[in-house]
C-alpha cells in the first residue's frame, strides 16, 4: 500500500487547488450535494434506469452533505493522508490499477447530472484516472416541467432524445438541437450490421461522438464557450453523418471547423460592409510592392439554385454574371450551373467548380451555405461568397442586399392607388428577409394611406405557380384590389404575380387575375459582382483564412446606394405627385437621410419592439420574427424548413 501514497498525495494537491480557488471566490470548495439542490424543488417522479454506462465527466456531485466534505469541487479527496479515508481510497485505487473496477456505483440522475448515492471513492479514483465511463445504477429523478426554466426545458428535450437512443452523453445549449441531431441519426446504421436498436445508437456514441469529443478537446476546443454538443452537431450538418470517426482523419478538417468556430469568442471582429466602397485588405507594403495578380484571365463560378427559365430568384443572378461577363470579358471567364440541390447536396455542384478551376466562386442562395463552407475549408485559397444575410464565416464571405428598402417604396404606390382600402401581399417563406420585406411594404403603405388593411399570405415555397396562385386567390377573397410578390422576373418573361400589380377578382368563377403592374423592386447583382471581382483581381480581396484564424471578417450588405438595388415604377399610372415623393424618399434612402424601420414600431402582441427616436439596428433587422401591430395575418410555423441546414456557428444575430 505504501506505493500509492503519492498517488493519493498528488490526487489531494488537486483537490486542495481546487478547494482553495473556490474559495478565495467566496464560493463552496466542496462536492455540490442534491439533497441542497432539491430542496426548492418539485419532483414529479422518480424512473429506476437499471444498470446504465454513463460519463465520469456527468457526475457532478454526491447525494448528501455529509459526503460532501470529503471531496473537493472536482471531486478529488480531501482527507489527511493517515486518515482511514485515505487508506480505503487507495485500496480503490489499488483495485482499478490490478484488476479494474467491476462493481456498478449508485447514482441519482438530474438533469443530466449524476450525484452518487454509493460509491464515492469508486468515482474519486476513476476522475483522477481520467476513466471515460463506468456503469452505475441510475434513478432518475424528473422535475415538474417549467416553460421559463431554460434548464428544465433543454432537459425534457434531453429526455426525449434520449427514449430514441439512450445517449446521455451529448448536451445542448439549445433545446431544439436534441430534436436536429435525432433527424439526423435516427437512421443511422453503424458499419456491423448485427448491431441494432439501442446498440447502434451506443456505438455512434462511441465511435463517432466519442473520437469527436477527443479531438476536439486536443485542439483546445472546449475553451470555447459552446458545449462540445453544439459544436458536433454544426459538424454534422456540414459533412454528415458518418459510419465511424477516425482521429487522424477528423483531426485536419475539425482543425479549420474549430476556426469557424472561434465566432464565439470573436464577434467583435466582424465587419459588415454596408456601403459599396471595399475596404483593401492588404498591408502597407503588400500594397507598395503588389503586381497584377494574374497574367491570364480569372475564372469565376456561379451556382444557381433553380432553373432560371422559372425562377425569378436565379435568373436575376444570372443576369448578374452576364453582365460581369460582358464588362470584364478581357479579364474575366464565367462558369455558371443551374439546378443546385439547396441542402448538403450541393457540395458535388460546387466542387466542380473548384475542378474546372474557379477561383472566385458565388453560390448564390442561403440554403447552400452548408455545402459553401464545407468546401471551403477543404480549398482556403480559393474565394468563396454565399448569398445570405445571416451567417458570418472565416472561410466564406457572404452578401446580400437591403431588399426592404425598395420594398418600402412598393408599399407607397400600393397605399396611393388601392380603391378598395386593402392590400395584399403575398410572402414566401418566414425568413427574417421576407418578413422585414413585409414589414417594410406595410410602413410604406401606411404612410400614405393611414386607413389602408395590409393582408399577408403565406406560399411558404419558393417559384411556386400553384401555392403563389392560390395564396392570392385567398387574398382576393378579402376584398383586396392590389397585390405585391416577386421583385424579379424570369428570363425576361412576366410572371402573372409580378411587382405591385392591381387584379379583377371573379367571384362568380372564383379565379383572378392581375391588371396593372405598378412598380417592382429589382435586383441588380451584375454591379456587385463586378465590383467584387475587380477588387479581387487588384488584390484588395483575398481567401478569407490564412490558417492562424485572426484578422477580421468582411460581410457586404448593400443598399440602394450602391446600384445593387433599384425600384422602378409606372409613369404612366402613378400619379405625379406620387412620383415625387418617391424620388425625394428613394435619394434620402440613398444618402442616409431616412431610415425605413424607424420607431416607435409594435408587433402584432402590441410589444413596443423599436421605440421612438430610435431606428432598427443590423442585428434586429437581421433577427426580425415579428409583423407590424396593423398586419392582417400571422407568421407561420414551418417545423422543416431550414431545419437541418440551420447552422448556429457563424450566425449574426
Amino acid at each position: 500500500m505504501l506505493q500509492y501514497y503519492d498517488v493519493y498525495r498528488a490526487a489531494r494537491r488537486l483537490a486542495l487547488r481546487e478547494y482553495s480557488s473556490y474559495i478565495s471566490q467566496g464560493r463552496n470548495g466542496y462536492l455540490p450535494f442534491l439533497d441542497g439542490i432539491l430542496k426548492n424543488i418539485e419532483i414529479i417522479s422518480e424512473v429506476d434506469l437499471g444498470v446504465v454506462e454513463i460519463p465520469i465527466k456527468k457526475i457532478k456531485g454526491t447525494y448528501t452533505y455529509m459526503r460532501s466534505s470529503s471531496f473537493a469541487r472536482n471531486f478529488m479527496p480531501l482527507m489527511d493522508e493517515d486518515s482511514e479515508f485515505a487508506f480505503k481510497w487507495m485500496s480503490v485505487y489499488q483495485a482499478q490499477i490490478n484488476e479494474g473496477l467491476r462493481d456498478p456505483i449508485k447514482v441519482y440522475e438530474y438533469l443530466n447530472w449524476f450525484y452518487v448515492i454509493e460509491g464515492n471513492k469508486r468515482v474519486s479514483v476513476l476522475k483522477y484516472l481520467d476513466v471515460y465511463s463506468y456503469n452505475a445504477h441510475v434513478l432518475r429523478m424528473i422535475p415538474k416541467y417549467d416553460e421559463q426554466n431554460k434548464d428544465i426545458r433543454i432537459y425534457y428535450a434531453f429526455l426525449k432524445f434520449y427514449r430514441h437512443t439512450g445517449i446521455n452523453g451529448i448536451w445542448f445549449s439549445d433545446e431544439k438541437s436534441f430534436d436536429e441531431l435525432w433527424k439526423l441519426i435516427r437512421n443511422y446504421e453503424p458499419p456491423n450490421i448485427m448491431l441494432k436498436g439501442m446498440d447502434r445508437f451506443k456505438f455512434f456514441q462511441s465511435a463517432v461522438y466519442s473520437v469527436f469529443r477527443k479531438v476536439y478537446h486536443e485542439l483546445g476546443g472546449q475553451r470555447l464557450p459552446i458545449t462540445t454538443g453544439d459544436a458536433f452537431l454544426d459538424y454534422l450538418k456540414l459533412n454528415g453523418v458518418p459510419d465511424q470517426l477516425f482521429e487522424d482523419d477528423l483531426r485536419p478538417s475539425l482543425e479549420r471547423f474549430i476556426l469557424e468556430l472561434d465566432y464565439y469568442k470573436h464577434n467583435s471582429n466582424i465587419y459588415i460592409e454596408t456601403q459599396p466602397i471595399l475596404k483593401d485588405e492588404r498591408g502597407f507594403f503588400s500594397r507598395l510592392t503588389t503586381i497584377k495578380r494574374h497574367d491570364e484571365k480569372i475564372k469565376v463560378g456561379f451556382a444557381l439554385a433553380k432553373d432560371i427559365r422559372t425562377s425569378s430568384w436565379s435568373y436575376a443572378h444570372e443576369l448578374g454574371r452576364m453582365h460581369l461577363e460582358k464588362v470584364m470579358k478581357d479579364q474575366v471567364d464565367t462558369v455558371s450551373i443551374d439546378q443546385v440541390p439547396e441542402t448538403a447536396e450541393a457540395y458535388q455542384p460546387l466542387k466542380s467548380l473548384v475542378e474546372q478551376g474557379c477561383e472566385v466562386i458565388f453560390s448564390t442562395s442561403p440554403d447552400m451555405i452548408n455545402a459553401t463552407l464545407k468546401l471551403a475549408m477543404e480549398y482556403p485559397d480559393i474565394i468563396f461568397l454565399n448569398c445570405s444575410n445571416m451567417y458570418s464565416f472565416k472561410h466564406v464571405r457572404t452578401y446580400f442586399g437591403r431588399i426592404y428598402e425598395p420594398r418600402f417604396l412598393a408599399g407607397i404606390t400600393a397605399g396611393t392607388f388601392t380603391k378598395s382600402g386593402k392590400i395584399g401581399y403575398i410572402a414566401t417563406c418566414p425568413t427574417a428577409e421576407v418578413i422585414g420585406g413585409v414589414n417594410a411594404f406595410a410602413l410604406g403603405a401606411k404612410m400614405v394611406n393611414p386607413n389602408a388593411d395590409i393582408f399577408v399570405d403565406w406560399t411558404c415555397d419558393w417559384d411556386n405557380e400553384q401555392s403563389t396562385y392560390t395564396a392570392g386567390l385567398r387574398l382576393a377573397k378579402k376584398g383586396v384590389d392590389i397585390i405585391s410578390h416577386h421583385n424579379t422576373l424570369a428570363n425576361r418573361k412576366f410572371s402573372k404575380e409580378y411587382g405591385v400589380y392591381t387584379i379583377s377578382y371573379n367571384e362568380k368563377e372564383d379565379t383572378y387575375s392581375p391588371e396593372n403592374y405598378l412598380s417592382v423592386p429589382v435586383w441588380n447583382w451584375g454591379i456587385f459582382y463586378e465590383k467584387m471581382v475587380r477588387s479581387i483581381l487588384e488584390g484588395g480581396i483575398r481567401s478569407s483564412i490564412d490558417g492562424t484564424g485572426k484578422g477580421t471578417i468582411r460581410n457586404y450588405w448593400w443598399g440602394m446606394d450602391s446600384g445593387i438595388l433599384d425600384f422602378f415604377y409606372s409613369r404612366k399610372l402613378i400619379p405625379s405627385e406620387t412620383q415625387k415623393l418617391i424620388n425625394f424618399i428613394k435619394e434620402s434612402i440613398k444618402e442616409g437621410r431616412f431610415n425605413v424601420f424607424s420607431g416607435p414600431l409594435y408587433d402584432q402582441k402590441g410589444r413596443l419592439r423599436i421605440p421612438a427616436g430610435k431606428s432598427a439596428t443590423r442585428e434586429e433587422i437581421f433577427g426580425m420574427n415579428w409583423l407590424l401591430d396593423f398586419i392582417n395575418g400571422e407568421i407561420p410555423e414551418i417545423d422543416t424548413y431550414g431545419k437541418l441546414s440551420d447552422l448556429s456557428t457563424g450566425k449574426m444575430t
